[in-house]
C-alpha cells in the first residue's frame, strides 16, 4: 500500500490530466448548437464515459499489458513521455480554439469522441491509472484508487454542470493559468514516472 502523500500524487496528477477547466472552451464549442437537454445528457454521458474508461484500465490494465508481454517499468517509461509531452502542451497553453474545430455534433454522442477519447479520458489518464494501480495488490489500495477516481469524476461533473457560469465568470487568461499550474505538476510527476521505470529497467540505476 502507498503512502498519503502517493495517493494525493494520483489524485492531482489525474485531474491534471483530466483538466476540467481546460476541456471548457472545446465544450463549448462541441455543443454550441445543442438544446439545454441535450447537453445534459451530453455531460451525463461524457462524465459516465470517462468513469468507465479509467475502471476499465484499473482493472484490465496490467492484464492487457500481460497479453502484449509489456513490462509495467517499460509501459511506466512511455506513460512518463506521454505525460511530460502532455505537461509541455499544457504550459505552453495550448487550448483548442473554435477555429480547431470543424464540426459542430448536434447530438450526445460527441461525450464519447471527441470529449472522453482523446480529450479527457486519453492515453495520459490510462497509463497514469494502470501504472498507480500496479503498486500495491492490497483491497485497501485498489479502494483508494477507485476512490480517486470517482472524486476526478465528480469533479469533471460539478465543473460540466457549472459550465454556464463558469464561461460567463472565467477569463480565458484565468484558464490559461490554470492549466499552466497543473501542467508544472503533472511535469514534476512524469519525471517520477520516467525516473521509476528507468531504474525498473536497468537495476543498476537503483544502486
Amino acid at each position: 500500500m502507498l503512502s498519503f502523500a502517493e495517493y494525493s500524487q494520483f489524485f492531482i496528477g489525474l485531474l491534471a490530466i483530466v483538466d476540467p477547466l481546460g476541456a471548457i472552451p472545446v465544450f463549448l464549442v462541441l455543443t454550441a448548437r445543442q438544446t439545454a437537454k441535450t447537453k445534459r445528457a451530453t455531460i451525463r454521458l461524457t462524465v459516465l464515459s470517462v468513469f468507465s474508461v479509467l475502471i476499465v484500465s484499473l482493472i484490465l490494465g496490467e492484464k492487457i499489458l500481460e497479453v502484449l508481454g509489456i513490462s509495467i517499468s517499460a509501459f511506466r517509461c512511455a506513460g512518463g513521455l506521454v505525460l511530460l509531452f502532455m505537461a509541455l502542451s499544457m504550459l505552453q497553453s495550448t487550448l483548442a480554439k473554435p477555429d480547431d474545430i470543424h464540426s459542430l455534433e448536434e447530438d450526445e454522442t460527441i461525450a464519447l469522441v471527441p470529449l472522453t477519447i482523446p480529450l479527457l479520458a486519453g492515453p495520459g489518464a490510462i497509463s497514469t491509472v494502470i501504472v498507480y494501480a500496479h503498486q500495491s495488490s492490497e483491497w485497501t489500495h485498489w479502494i483508494l484508487i477507485f476512490a480517486a477516481i470517482t472524486s476526478v469524476c465528480f469533479f469533471l461533473w460539478l465543473t460540466l454542470i457549472a459550465m454556464p457560469w463558469l464561461s460567463k465568470h472565467i477569463t480565458k487568461k484565468s484558464i490559461a493559468m490554470s492549466t499552466r499550474i497543473m501542467g508544472l505538476l503533472l511535469a514534476a510527476i512524469a519525471i517520477e514516472f520516467i525516473a521509476g521505470g528507468l531504474k525498473g529497467l536497468f537495476p543498476a540505476l537503483a544502486a
